[in-house]
């Protein structure tokens, strides 16, 4: 039985949310008593945001539909700079157009997953550029720089491990852990912001931004963070083999989002139902129960329901309808991958490396050759173990498609230009 009074840290508990809590007693009463502002910062360093930022955007909605107010914080200001947190290296500094564009593309997912609007707890979305970009140096560093210990910075452990393996930290991305400190402060000021979130590698810049508010205006202020995640297998969440599982739909197809949810190792169905869905958890508790081949099931619902919260309902039926003509029934559903190839180039012949590539099944024409020599691509539901042969339009099925496979999971359709 869970040991919090209100309904938002009710829920996280339950669901798996919760690694750490700066002050719980205070927060709970909090939550429990008023609205709370909390917020949680994404960086600008790629056009989307990808699977492995899912558990923070989740934090957000979960904020939200206990009645409390969510900010999403752009950093248009701290990305460039670029997070140092447990890297090896300093990130590629971007210039300022890239992290526009990157922030424009960053900021459609945000809408499938809070409310916006003018109302008492609508969902606000600030950019942490508005303040930065303004302050005078030599009055920040002796308003704010003067609260912050090097000796303590340099105990945290992202720093710490950066030195231990004397790989360089900028002077710039030790500012960083200021900046954001700030940003709470700033955040609180404006908005009335008392909770900051984020994954557990957050922990040392969350606590610096509690205790500069604190100091500098007596603010009481609260941090969460949630566990890192990985796989059951150790893999980090939001990669594979082929890449990143981009939450943008123009990077990554409904149908191939579903596929990476429907992929999930057995032992993660559960914990990945209670993080990534809103199924109630009576329901989430009798599907991972299950056992087998039934467990399929399980995932079936997992990848519907992560589907339907970003892509909308309809997409993620198209995409479990896609999965079941192919798997299933063997045959072709106009609601596969689709890629355009020129029609001369079928014509005369493409090759089935060149063709595995350009489909995205595989990275590079040696990774193609080695899916081909380990028997897990198929034309037509054909196999290949020609790493020579070549797709033409004699291959054309009577979609005027040609159905390319890796394996029993993906499919990919190719289909000449009009």
């Amino acid at each position: 039985m869970s040991s919090f009074k209100s309904d938002f840290l009710r829920e996280l508990e339950a669901r798996g949310f919760i690694h750490q809590l700066s002050d719980a007693e205070a927060l709970d009463e909090a939550a429990t008593e008023k609205m709370v502002t909390g917020y949680i910062g994404f960086d600008a360093t790629a056009v989307s945001l990808h699977a492995g930022s899912l558990v923070q955007i989740m934090l957000l909605r979960w904020l939200q539909k206990a009645g409390h107010k969510p900010i999403a914080l752009m950093g248009g200001g701290t990305t460039r700079i670029g997070d140092p947190s447990f890297r090896d290296d300093a990130r590629p500094l971007l210039t300022d157009e890239k992290i526009d564009e990157n922030l424009a593309g960053i900021k459609k997912v945000f809408t499938r997953f809070l409310s916006f609007g003018d109302g008492k707890n609508d969902a606000l979305m600030v950019n942490n550029r508005d303040w930065l970009d303004n302050l005078r140096y030599i009055d920040f560093l002796r308003d704010y720089g003067r609260h912050f210990s090097v000796n303590r910075m340099l105990s945290f452990e992202s720093v710490k491990i950066r030195l231990e393996r004397e790989q360089n930290l900028s002077f710039l991305e030790f500012n960083y852990m200021i900046l954001q400190a700030y940003d709470f402060v700033e955040l609180n000021r404006k908005y009335g912001c008392t909770l900051q979130m984020g994954g557990s590698d957050q922990w040392g810049n969350i606590v610096n931004g509690i205790e500069l508010g604190r100091r500098v205006d007596g603010s009481s202020l609260y941090g969460l963070t949630s566990p890192l995640l990985t796989t059951s297998s150790g893999a980090k969440m939001g990669k594979t083999a082929s890449g990143a599982v981009w939450l943008n739909a123009d990077m990554l197809t409904p149908y191939d989002y579903w596929q990476y949810w429907r992929n999930t190792e057995d032992a993660d169905v559960g914990r990945f139902l209670k993080l990534f869905t809103e199924l109630p958890l009576d329901e989430i508790a009798r599907l991972e129960k299950l056992e087998g081949a039934e467990i399929n099931e399980a995932k079936k619902v997992l990848a519907t329901e992560a589907a339907a919260m970003l892509h909308g309902r309809e997409e993620a039926e198209k995409a479990a309808n896609a999965a079941r003509t192919a798997f299933e029934e063997g045959a072709i559903s106009a609601d596969m991958p689709t890629v355009e190839v020129e029609a001369t180039a079928l014509g005369a012949g493409l090759g089935l490396l060149n063709a595995l590539v350009q489909a995205g099944l595989c990275s590079s024409t040696s990774d193609a050759r080695r899916q081909i020599k380990g028997g897990a691509v198929r034309v037509n539901d054909a196999q290949m173990t020609d790493e020579k042969a070549v797709v033409t339009s004699s291959n054309l099925t009577s979609d005027g498609v040609v159905k390319l496979s890796l394996g029993k999971k993906k499919h990919v359709l190719l289909k000449p230009k009009d």
